[in-house]
């Protein structure tokens, strides 16, 4: 899930080398925190937040098919 994100992102910024992810498990619920560029960031949030929600249901999808819940956290 983590190589997920980290290769939407870099898809998606200017700045790719900027991108950080990072992951912890707690009990069945995994949180995936990005941080990006600050001149990057609107482009990993998109318009109304689409982008993100993408993301999101994305990570929801293949973390289902291992039983865990997902959570994505965009870090400023």
């Amino acid at each position: 899930m983590q190589d997920l994100v980290t290769y939407i992102a870099r898809s998606l910024v200017d700045n790719p080398d900027a991108v950080t992810v990072t992951m912890s498990e707690e009990d069945d619920t995994v949180t995936i925190g990005l941080a990006v560029a600050k001149e990057d960031l609107g482009k990993v949030i998109g318009k109304q937040g689409r982008t993100a929600r993408a993301m999101r249901s994305l990570l929801a999808v293949t973390a289902g098919k291992q039983n865990k819940r997902s959570r994505l956290d965009i870090l400023e």
